[in-house]
């Protein structure tokens, strides 16, 4: 046991660029004093007194906000970043290496007795406020995002984001980059705004973005075909939407680039 406390605390130098020193970490970090305590707490869950266990139990859930039932089980190298919020139930099973972040529930769907709670394998991630919910399993090296919430299996080295939960393929994660990168580009935070976001504003801005990619993607493919039908047509280059600037063009901008104002004079 004090072997796994250690590893416990080490881990934490590992996850956490905040941590400095050992006694930081053992003063300051109730992630840590929780996983120590439930270390104890399981023990004496499993030497059947129950009673013990529970109120130890409940002692670390006053001092630190984060419940965990003592017959829990949970592996090595186990950590838990700010914590509060978190809670883990009974038959719930935690592999080597997991991580887990403030506001995350590992819970049940039913009543009856048994097997109730989900399986985590190894190195698995679960955002802050995530809702990991009945007896379902999730893969080794899986990542859980922020705020969702999954019911079904996930398979190993999946992506999984929504409500509900959504497995994020690769191609769906390389359209996220996508729109992540266009809408730098454009100048908002896109920062959230995923496919599966439950949020009307957040879906309309998806859809504006994956418009202007396939507005670009066809003008850029016009463009090539009428440069092999004409070789005197001028592919005018697109300035890049980061060069744009913002301000409306003032008058002797708009001479100077377009020269349309001057022409039309010119005409009348």
């Amino acid at each position: 046991m004090f072997e796994h406390f250690k590893e416990d605390i080490r881990c934490v130098f590992d996850r956490d660029p905040a941590a400095r020193t050992f006694f930081e970490v053992m003063t300051t970090y109730p992630g840590v004093h929780a996983i120590l305590l439930h270390r104890v707490s399981h023990s004496l869950w499993n030497r059947r007194f129950r009673w013990l266990s529970r109120f130890l139990s409940a002692f670390s859930r006053w001092i630190t906000g984060i419940e965990i039932h003592p017959g829990a089980v949970i592996g090595r190298r186990f950590f838990i970043d700010h914590g509060m919020g978190v809670v883990i139930g009974e038959t719930a099973e935690i592999g080597e290496d997991c991580t887990l972040y403030h506001g995350v529930t590992l819970g049940g769907t039913s009543w009856a007795k048994g097997k109730r709670h989900p399986t985590l394998g190894r190195d698995v991630v679960v955002g802050a406020g995530a809702k990991v919910l009945g007896p379902i399993q999730i893969g080794d090296g899986a990542r859980i995002g922020s705020n969702s919430v999954v019911v079904k299996n996930v398979p190993a080295n999946a992506t999984v984001v929504g409500v509900p939960g959504r497995t994020m393929s690769g191609d769906t994660l390389a359209r996220e980059r996508q729109r992540h990168a266009i809408a730098e580009k454009m100048g908002f935070d896109a920062y959230g705004v995923t496919k599966d976001a439950p949020d009307p504003v957040a879906h309309a801005i998806n859809c504006i973005l994956d418009h202007s990619h396939a507005l670009d993607a066809k003008m850029e493919k016009m463009c090539s075909v009428i440069k092999k039908i004409d070789e005197n047509f001028a592919d005018i280059k697109l300035p890049e939407l980061d060069a744009c600037e913002i301000a409306p063009l003032t008058e002797d901008k708009f001479d100077e680039k377009t020269n349309l104002r001057e022409n039309s004079t010119k005409e009348g």
